[in-house]
């Protein structure tokens, strides 16, 4: 083995918040300033407690490495609120899943906008590796804006193909944790999902590599749940891309 990878694998399916990109954590703050407000104006009509947004733990179960509409959703269902979806065009903020969706996107591009986009130097450094080693690369990321991320990180030209939320609302792809959008980065680049490697910091995309039939799926353990990531399908957990550099 080299780079942790058999033989057999040809191809590297990179999620991008989380794994490649620092930017994970920013998408935590904007859900929880999103939810608190909206939490707060709805124990106050319905004069009930307020409970705020849980980062770590509400975060890991309902939003992570999912779509923004499917992530609301099922914070929203499992506080016990039912809000109508709405429209696309929703103002920010509006009592909608898409009003909802559209403050949080509006708060992470203002998050951006002010402090830019940091990697994780130990996966840039796997990611080169692994291009090195002659295999295809794709970033599949559930983010509508991949494309300005990567690119704001400098290494955009690392990958043969990209798959993100702008593809899957083009193809109608169902989000993670169904395996659609790894398997459409393992057609990207030409190759059997039995083929490639799936690399993952969420539970939702462990469990999409997992059940898609994936070569390996590595689990990137940034916030202490590799038991959780372990338990939804990971072949192999790491806190950092580059613990793989050395694994023969």
């Amino acid at each position: 083995m080299v780079l942790g990878l058999s033989g057999a694998i040809r191809g590297c399916l990179f999620d991008m918040d989380g794994v490649l990109t620092r930017t994970a954590d920013v998408h935590t703050a904007a859900w929880q300033q999103m939810f608190d407000e909206f939490l707060r104006d709805w124990s106050a009509r319905h004069d009930t407690d307020f409970r705020a947004f849980d980062p770590v733990a509400d975060y890991n179960d309902y939003v992570d490495g999912k779509p923004r509409l499917d992530g609301a959703r099922a914070f929203l269902t499992a506080r016990g609120i039912d809000l109508p979806d709405g429209d696309t065009d929703d103002p920010p903020g509006t009592w909608t899943v898409h009003g909802l969706s559209n403050r949080k996107n509006d708060l992470v591009l203002a998050k951006l906008d002010k402090d830019g986009v940091a990697v994780y130097d130990g996966s840039v450094r796997y990611l080169r590796a692994v291009r090195d080693a002659g295999l295809k690369c794709a970033v599949v990321s559930s983010s509508e804006h991949t494309r300005q991320v990567l690119d704001a990180a400098g290494i955009t030209e690392l990958f043969d193909a990209r798959v993100d939320g702008t593809t899957a609302a083009h193809d109608h792809l169902p989000g993670k944790p169904a395996p659609d959008m790894f398997l459409a980065g393992a057609a990207a680049v030409h190759l059997p999902a039995a083929a490639c490697a799936v690399f993952e910091d969420a539970t939702a995309g462990v469990e999409a590599g997992h059940t898609g039939g994936f070569g390996l799926v590595v689990g990137v353990d940034r916030v202490g749940h590799a038991d959780a990531l372990r338990a939804h399908g990971a072949d192999v957990v790491v806190s950092d891309l580059a613990e793989l550099l050395d694994r023969r």
